[in-house]
């Protein structure tokens, strides 16, 4: 589904949210930067925006590895790397990897993000096993996802993605399908309350979660 909509998936993502992904990522990018890891893994990387955000941020001293299991979106990221000025993400490494078992050694990196990719894995559960088996002690997890929004909005929120949000993709990508799927999605995830007791049970620490745009997403952190 998503080699599907690789070539249309960036435009997609700033129009159906009105501009307002570039801003979550940024919030995330700068929570990450007050770590200064030495290392960071981007999981279910996609498009690579959010790999080379953290690129930028940290600067070149800092690794940048994004991992993806479909191969037509390791494609566009590729692209956009090609494309940049000579040096500027030279730091970066895109390679195929699947969340649920990540081809990565154990305790081998700083800091780990996933941005609204948590929500596609198969199992929950045994994908933030997998990215506290990867983290140092101490490392860092960083989950930027889609959550329940505050009561008051639900109602305006669920019209949007079940009558407008296909639409409006469905013309952008081609294919209404892959967003009647987001759609469904987000409805069924957990809030961010309920997310934070996930990521407890996998063995994390300090878990934090800050709610953004009326709580459509959360940002959540956690210490291996």
């Amino acid at each position: 589904m998503f080699g599907r909509i690789a070539r249309g998936y960036d435009v997609a993502n700033v129009i159906l949210s009105g501009g307002l992904d570039r801003w979550w990522r940024r919030r995330l990018v700068a929570t990450v930067g007050r770590q200064a890891p030495g290392t960071v893994l981007d999981v279910a990387t996609g498009s690579g925006d959010v790999a080379f955000a953290l690129a930028r941020a940290l600067g070149p001293s800092v690794p940048v590895l994004g991992l993806d299991f479909c191969p037509p979106m390791l494609a566009q990221a590729e692209a956009k790397q090609r494309a940049a000025p000579a040096g500027r993400y030279d730091h970066v490494r895109f390679a195929p990897g699947d969340g649920l078992n990540l081809p990565l050694a154990s305790a081998s990196q700083d800091a780990a993000t996933i941005s609204f990719g948590l929500r596609n894995l198969a199992d929950r559960a045994r994908g933030l096993s997998e990215l506290r088996r990867v983290l140092r002690p101490g490392g860092r997890l960083y989950i930027l996802e889609f959550s329940q929004p505050y009561v008051w909005f639900r109602p305006i929120y669920y019209l949007y993605l079940r009558y407008l949000l296909p639409r409006v993709a469905g013309w952008v990508t081609g294919d209404r399908a892959a967003y009647d799927y987001l759609n469904a999605s987000i409805g069924a995830f957990p809030d961010h309350e309920a997310l934070g007791r996930e990521i407890r049970a996998a063995g994390f620490q300090s878990v934090s979660a800050r709610r953004l745009t009326l709580g459509i997403v959360a940002l959540h952190a956690a210490r291996a």
